[in-house]
Parts: C-alpha cells; sequence; structure tokens
C-alpha cells in the first residue's frame, strides 16, 4: 500500500475531517510537505496546479492531524539508544536516536556536529521526555553514554544484540533512505533541515512501518 493509501486509511478510520469539500489525498499531501518544514503559503503555491486551497485551509487541516507527529508521554519499560553520522557537504552529521523496543516506536531524535558526553546527555533528556518512569537504557559499547547515564541516575545495559536489534533494524531504514542523496544530505543543507527533515520521516516512520 502507498504512504498517503496508509495516511489516508488512518484518517477514514478515524473520522478526522467531517467535511469532503477538498479531496482527502491533497489535504494529506499538504500536511506532509509542511511537515518537512515547508511554510503554509508556499505549500498552498506548490499544490495549487492539482487544487487550490488557502493557507488558513492548510492551517486547519494541520491542527487536526498535527497530533500524529506528536510522541505520547507514557510508562515504557525499555529504549535502545543509537547514533549514526551521516555526511553534509564535506562535515559528519551525528544523528542520534531513541526507539521502543516494545512498539518500535521512534520516540527521539537529535541531530550534532559532535559525539560526545554532552551531547549524549542532552539527548537521553531528550528521551525521558517521551516516558512517565525512567526505562531501562540500552545501549552498545559507545563510551559517551556511560556519564551520562549515571548522571542521570538511569539503569542500563550493554547489548550488541537482542533488544537492540530494534535500533539496528531503524537505522537499516535509515541508511537506506539517505543513500538516495548520495549517502550525504543535499548542498546546501544545514543542521536544522536535517533535523526536520529526519523527524518528518520519523514520524511517517511511526504512522506506517513499525
Amino acid at each position: 500500500m502507498k504512504l498517503l493509501d496508509r495516511l489516508m486509511k488512518i484518517i477514514v478510520d478515524r473520522k478526522i475531517f467531517c467535511w469532503d469539500r477538498k479531496n482527502l489525498e491533497t489535504k494529506v499531501l499538504a500536511v506532509l510537505i509542511y511537515q518537512v518544514g515547508i511554510s503554509y503559503r508556499k505549500v498552498r503555491n506548490v499544490l495549487e496546479c492539482i487544487e487550490p486551497f488557502s493557507h488558513e485551509a492548510l492551517r486547519k487541516w494541520y491542527s487536526k492531524l498535527k497530533f500524529l507527529f506528536v510522541h505520547k508521554k507514557k510508562h515504557r519499560r525499555a529504549i535502545a539508544v543509537d547514533e549514526t553520522k551521516v555526511k553534509l557537504e564535506n562535515q559528519w552529521i551525528y544523528i542520534w536516536s531513541a526507539i521502543d523496543v516494545d512498539n518500535r516506536e521512534v520516540i527521539a531524535i537529535h541531530v550534532s556536529t559532535t559525539r560526545t558526553s554532552l551531547d549524549a546527555l542532552y539527548f537521553l533528556r531528550k528521551v525521558l521526555e517521551s516516558c512517565e518512569d525512567e526505562p531501562l537504557i540500552l545501549v552498545d559499547g559507545g563510551p559517551w553514554y556511560r556519564w551520562a547515564l549515571r548522571r542521570l541516575g538511569l539503569r542500563y545495559d550493554h547489548q550488541t544484540f537482542g533488544e537492540r536489534n530494534a535500533i539496528e533494524q531503524w537505522y537499516s531504514l535509515f541508511k537506506a533512505r539517505v543513500k538516495r542523496f548520495w549517502k550525504g544530505f543535499p548542498y546546501p543543507g544545514s543542521l536544522e533541515s536535517i533535523r526536520t527533515w529526519t523527524m518528518a520521516w520519523c514520524a511517517i516512520y511511526n504512522l506506517c512501518w513499525r
């Protein structure tokens, strides 16, 4: 099933829109483009050749659908964390991710130019924003996590396989998608554009593939 079809099925099943004055596919496509970081007016200008709508209409559509892109704070038993690097021009950028190993939901993303204990501390605090309690953190051998985990008083377990496979599988999908950019993000780019794109891609992953 195509991505748009999957999203439209979710929306129809939940009966989010009461009126059908505009095509549902147009609404979903507009919201997805806006989620990537394009302004209301620019999205309207891009899609007006398909079906005209106002930027105010898009604002209302996004207001109804934005819950699809938000992580709910809840009890989580165990979280796997990891990071990978991608190239932006001649610079390596680090993408930090956390995934709930029970439901495979990506709950936190961080983008940085360094991979230090302070980066790990900032990232783990973002992870806790989606947790009602303090879950077990599953890590690999990266030394930058140890100080941060102890600083936050979090339980952790070093794993190479087992439940950490959830984060490895997630990164396999992520890297396969980034390879379409010739193994690096398009030039010109920025940390903010990478963060926005990655968060949008994660939102789609959480909705359609996990």
